[in-house]
């Protein structure tokens, strides 16, 4: 068993430049013995490949390529950084690890905006660290880009996500099928708190270490709910995840791995692996290519969200009520609630899919009606074209149920259901091809398609056809890896 270092067990590393990024370190203050300071492994020829300004705008940073190249690469790190790898457990794929944490992460120090916000830098594919686990804690260039590509589509669609700031490429070959460029990501998240952090204290007894953690995310990211109030605490965990959930399904988003170590108490989407948009609708969807059993299918989402949550609610029992019997109850009576809360939620995302204006008793009929008739045809451009039944028919090889089903639809809408439709419906995602046709140019050190795949789906409701129309015939059955 790892012992977690106290706070001072380890140097820090200072970078003769500039001070530019004003470093705090809540999570190392309040939580001491939940991590362990290792700095990163330093890049041998760096080299930036992207960088988000807009988001180091956001986050009030002044950062220069030069300065991105360095710190983001673990090349050199800004003053006051104070690199940790945190500690956690999971349910991978239903069974425990007791001991997971940060294998290729370094936890910078966290960053507060203008405005008041807090947030986590994290360089990712940083090298090694004691949770490693015989892992090279490397990464590649592709996996890297694959987050950023993906997560500032998140962003744009206004879906809870950690962000990408820059992608720098190493100079450093990695291992995987075969070898690879390496990459490190600097991602920023509200934090890097999972279900897991909390599961990896409570399987190990220290019941004090779930409290402080407890205390921590309510201060950080529930700040309007009273010190100490547990319950209340997993009621708004249990709301955004929901709503998170609920937005994925809307997008057709798989994320491939929900883990219980890859589920952010923040309410943030988080580790962007073998994640991927589905095109073709088939509620039995999977990417990934470890799942092989359809654990984590686009259909089985929401059930993965409450047991995920049943995971969080065992970790805090101690936290509800001191007569254990009791505390469970009370945990089970919320998780009971989830499924009905889920479906509010994604009934709420598919009125807007819908471009329908309030609400209505035949509303979730409606939808789930939709949903029986597009099987096999193009899940977002069925959303986007369905004011217009021209483009809309050659989306399906009978439309035979479409045609039962749009006049009911058109009954309830109202004036400006198209208008409202290509306000709320994608144009452009990040369809699979395109996203592998601009990782293997990125890998080969071109990185002109990424470039504009990055502008297309930062613009989601823009209609840019190159970007628009799903896979090729030839492409064939997508896979996608988790990068490690």
């Amino acid at each position: 068993m790892l012992r977690l270092a106290e706070p001072n067990a380890l140097p820090h590393i200072w970078a003769e430049v500039p001070t530019m990024i004003q470093f705090d370190h809540s999570y190392t203050r309040d939580l001491p013995g939940t991590y362990l300071r290792v700095p990163p492994d330093p890049a041998p020829a760096p080299r930036l490949l992207v960088l988000n300004r807009p988001l180091a705008a956001d986050l009030g940073l002044d950062l220069t390529e030069a300065d991105a190249e360095a710190w983001f690469s673990g090349t050199s790190l800004p003053p006051g950084a104070d690199p940790i790898a945190q500690a956690y457990a999971g349910h991978q794929f239903g069974g425990f690890s007791p001991q997971l944490g940060d294998g290729r992460a370094h936890l910078l120090g966290e960053v507060i905006t203008p405005d008041g916000r807090r947030f986590d830098i994290q360089l990712k594919g940083s090298g090694r660290t004691p949770f490693s686990r015989g892992g090279d804690g490397k990464a590649a260039v592709g996996p890297m880009l694959r987050e950023y590509l993906i997560s500032e589509f998140m962003a744009a669609m206004g879906v809870p996500t950690t962000r990408s700031l820059a992608v720098v490429a190493t100079g450093q070959k990695v291992w995987r099928e075969t070898k690879l460029p390496g990459a490190v990501l600097a991602r920023v998240a509200a934090s890097h708190i999972r279900v897991g952090t909390f599961q990896f204290f409570a399987a190990r007894g220290e019941g004090d270490k779930v409290k402080a953690l407890a205390d921590h995310a309510i201060a950080r990211h529930y700040p309007d709910l009273a010190a100490g109030d547990y319950l209340a605490f997993l009621d708004a965990v249990i709301a955004r995840q929901a709503r998170l959930i609920a937005e994925w399904m809307g997008l057709g988003f798989i994320h491939g791995v929900m883990n219980t170590d890859n589920m952010a108490i923040s309410g943030e989407t988080i580790d962007y692996g073998p994640c991927a948009f589905m095109e073709a609708y088939a509620p039995g969807t999977v990417f990934s290519s470890i799942d092989h059993q359809g654990r984590y299918a686009y259909a089985n989402q929401p059930l993965i969200l409450g047991w995920n949550l049943a995971r969080l609610a065992e970790t805090l029992v101690p936290l509800l009520d001191p007569v254990q019997e009791r505390a469970i109850e009370i945990a089970n009576d919320r998780l009971a609630g989830i499924a009905t809360r889920y479906r509010a939620d994604w009934l709420a995302v598919m009125r807007r899919k819908l471009g329908l204006l309030g609400e209505h008793e035949t509303d979730a009929q409606l939808a789930d009606d939709l949903l029986s008739a597009m099987e096999g045809a193009d899940w977002t451009l069925t959303f986007r074209r369905l004011a217009d039944e021209a483009a809309l028919r050659p989306l399906f090889p009978d439309f035979a149920k479409m045609d039962a089903w749009l006049p009911r639809w058109r009954a309830r809408v109202a004036d400006g259901a198209a208008a409202r439709i290509a306000a709320t419906n994608p144009a452009v995602i990040p369809r699979n091809h395109k996203v592998e046709e601009a990782l293997a140019a990125a890998t080969e050190g071109n990185m002109a398609p990424c470039h504009a795949l990055l502008a297309a789906i930062q613009s989601p409701f823009v209609e840019a056809e190159p970007f628009m129309l799903p896979a090729p015939t030839g492409f064939g059955q997508y896979v996608t890896y988790c990068g490690t």
